[in-house]
């Protein structure tokens, strides 16, 4: 199929371009990208695309499938169809599934798994929305530190890498600094993204809310900040004496970010996430005890958010996560701090920091979409190309303007575990090309 956007705004971060262009798609491929294309053929499929904005496919750092063992919740294919739906082009999983993806196995297993492309067994509703000749988005496999996430033995690293992860997390906080500090020597040589996620559990107790005066006005149990940033400075020393390239996950206070900026001011091989709810909300929203607002770490305060914000676009808070993490119905129908902790996003995040960061000015659309595609690739070692001719297309195309309803029915997700659940939202992505 060959398609040519007209007048579509291009935003590439890659090249720094935000600007109005034609682009020409064919095979797969970008096959031209100018001011304006005349010369083309009689089946190219010509879209008005004034409007719209086509950026590189996005890139997710870390979300939860439910599949293997929690199938209800998420499976294989639904995740892709969600992340696809959501404008994400490459998507990783936490090995916080059922087993634990800690052996080489259980990698070979679920690589086999992944659906190829819209026409897979039982995508009856799928994906639709891609070229015929797409894949399904990329999925890569985070593998386990330790053996079931347990904190305790380490796992075979090297057979891991070897398998294909695409790096290595435990995706809950590791608290055994002795075994952090062998982790990190280890991994060395691997030459593998390693991303830890630093909580102090003991701080952090029963806890289930940011501590400050709207923990106290809702009569929820506080977690310290100190929780977060104790356990951020201790990762920091041991990287500054292994030298181990680092990730940190879920960066969610104010202070976090002063440490982590004053990191790598000192050259620490050092990169940071914190998450788009993070971004979008604080302490303030909890009033409606919403249990899809009980977050891990909880929402800061205002004052964090506003950092999280300011780090973002200042490149010390490098890539923005989605963290999808689908739970049933039934899960989370709960008192609020019973519910377990999470959050969908796949298919919100885009068109809700657009809406509140891009369309309010205080994000440009390049630095969005920076944080979202470009940054979270290179986070993971890996590369986006720049919109230009002869690359692969691995494009979203996306609507600002397209309002929808947030319902099962609107959703590719099997989880409904969203504030935003019965809200009419401004923007969807339009075209997803893998």
């Amino acid at each position: 199929m060959t398609e040519l956007l007209q007048k579509v705004r291009v935003i590439d971060p890659v090249s720094e371009i935000d600007e109005l262009f034609d682009v020409l798609i064919a095979d797969g491929y970008i096959r031209e990208v100018a001011s304006h294309i005349s010369d083309i053929s009689s089946d190219t499929q010509i879209k008005d695309c004034q409007g719209l904005v086509l950026g590189p496919g996005l890139v997710d750092l870390y979300s939860h499938s439910g599949e293997p063992g929690f199938e209800e919740r998420e499976t294989l294919l639904s995740f892709l169809q969600a992340a696809a739906a959501g404008g994400f082009t490459r998507v990783s999983i936490l090995p916080d599934t059922s087993p634990v993806i800690d052996n080489p196995a259980l990698v070979a297993q679920l690589q086999q798994k992944r659906p190829e492309g819209h026409k897979s067994k039982g995508a009856e509703k799928s994906l639709s929305f891609l070229l015929p000749c797409s894949p399904a988005p990329l999925l890569h496999l985070w593998g386990a530190i330790t053996v079931d996430i347990a904190g305790k033995q380490m796992t075979e690293l090297a057979d891991l890498a070897s398998a294909g992860v695409v790096g290595f997390t435990d995706g809950k906080p590791l608290e055994n600094l002795a075994l952090v500090q062998r982790v990190l020597e280890y991994l060395q040589p691997l030459g593998k993204p390693v991303a830890f996620w630093p909580s102090d559990r003991q701080l952090t107790a029963n806890g289930v809310m940011r501590e400050g005066t709207d923990a106290l006005r809702f009569g929820l149990p506080p977690i310290p900040a100190s929780a977060e940033t104790t356990a951020i400075a201790a990762m920091l020393e041991l990287v500054a004496a292994i030298g181990t390239p680092v990730h940190i996950m879920r960066v969610s206070t104010n202070r976090s970010v002063e440490l982590i900026a004053s990191a790598k001011a000192a050259g620490l091989p050092i990169t940071a996430s914190t998450t788009w709810m993070h971004l979008l909300l604080d302490t303030k929203a909890v009033k409606s005890y919403h249990t899809s607002l009980h977050l891990d770490p909880p929402l800061g305060n205002p004052s964090d958010m506003a950092a999280l914000r300011a780090g973002v676009r200042a490149g010390v808070i490098d890539a923005i996560a989605i963290d999808h993490t689908p739970y049933s119905y039934e899960e989370k129908v709960q008192a609020f701090a019973e519910a377990p902790a999470g959050a969908i996003g796949l298919e919100l995040a885009l068109p809700l920091l657009w809406q509140y960061l891009v369309e309010t000015e205080e994000f440009t659309a390049l630095e969005l979409w920076r944080a979202l595609s470009t940054n979270p690739a290179e986070c993971l070692g890996q590369k986006v190309s720049a919109i230009v001719p002869h690359q692969p297309a691995e494009l979203t195309l996306f609507d600002p303007q397209q309002t929808w309803k947030v319902e099962r029915k609107s959703l590719y997700t099997l989880s409904q575990n969203t504030p935003w659940l019965g809200q009419q939202l401004k923007g969807h992505v339009v075209q997803t090309w893998c």
